[in-house]
């Protein structure tokens, strides 16, 4: 087995998380989305109402899937070495908090992992923190990573049927074995069944590029995030990664909503309702 221990490092100091301040609307739309009892939203936070309530009302009775990456104005995630942090500012951050707490679970795939060391927890707002879900098709991670180390959120590694090799635990994780398809990947549906089984069906796709992009191309998800930080890298590791195309009547055209995040903005792209 390839354990992936090698991480690159981070030069930059994480920012200090301040204590959660939300506001009332922030708390309804919470207990909304979650199906507990609460005082109805006032509407007097806008912003949070704009973005937030449509996300709380979806049905998710057949699953709700939605991807969020932050991006450069040339549409790199990160340098190509794989520094990323902090490419957005603390607005973007705070709404990946939030996006987090509305989530049943947060998915990310083994590279972000084995790269940033994430917590995938809810810090920065008030909310519960998710199931978090790890993509290792190849089984590469060793359990070092904070994920599996700390209790604090029940977490669940997704792993190929063959290389999972009747393992059931890395660590705090349970392992969830999924067949390969033909072509040796992991059916994106296929997890999301294997997640929806166990009562995880509204879904938050973190990272990093190569799994958004493969629950796109499957057509797995419902919703997808792209916040645009005002700045070149001129290389780097792209946002989005999608078979050519020869014709721009192939083109993927969504309907759209955008929303200012501090110095950034973020356009989300619905595909479905």
């Amino acid at each position: 087995m390839n354990a992936v221990t090698e991480r690159i490092p981070i030069v930059e100091a994480l920012p200090p998380e301040p204590p959660p301040v939300d506001s009332a609307d922030w708390q309804a739309l919470l207990a909304m989305r979650h199906g507990q009892s609460g005082a109805e939203p006032t509407g007097e936070d806008a912003a949070i109402m704009a973005l937030y309530r449509p996300l709380c009302e979806v049905r998710v009775d057949q699953g709700f899937a939605i991807a969020h990456l932050a991006q450069s104005l040339d549409g790199r995630i990160a340098t190509l070495g794989g520094v990323s942090r902090w490419l957005s500012g603390d607005q973007d951050l705070l709404h990946t908090h939030r996006m987090r707490a509305l989530s049943d679970a947060v998915v990310v795939g083994v590279s972000t992992v084995a790269y940033d060391d994430p917590q995938l927890t809810v810090r920065r707002c008030t909310g519960p923190n998710p199931v978090r879900v790890v993509i290792d098709p190849e089984f590469r991670l060793d359990g070092s990573q904070r994920v599996f180390t700390d209790p604090v959120a029940p977490t669940l590694l997704v792993v190929a049927a063959d290389r999972a090799l009747g393992r059931q635990s890395l660590g705090h994780a349970q392992v969830i074995a999924i067949e390969r398809t033909p072509s040796g990947d992991l059916d994106p549906l296929a997890i999301r069944r294997a997640l929806a089984e166990r009562g995880l069906r509204w879904l938050f796709i973190e990272g990093g590029g190569t799994t958004v992009s493969r629950f796109l191309k499957a057509g797995a998800l419902e919703r997808l995030q792209l916040t645009i930080a005002p700045v070149i890298l001129g290389s780097g590791r792209p946002a989005i990664q999608l078979p050519a195309i020869e014709d721009l009547r192939e083109c993927l055209r969504p309907v759209t909503r955008q929303f200012a995040l501090g110095a950034d903005w973020m356009v989300e792209c619905v595909f479905r309702d």
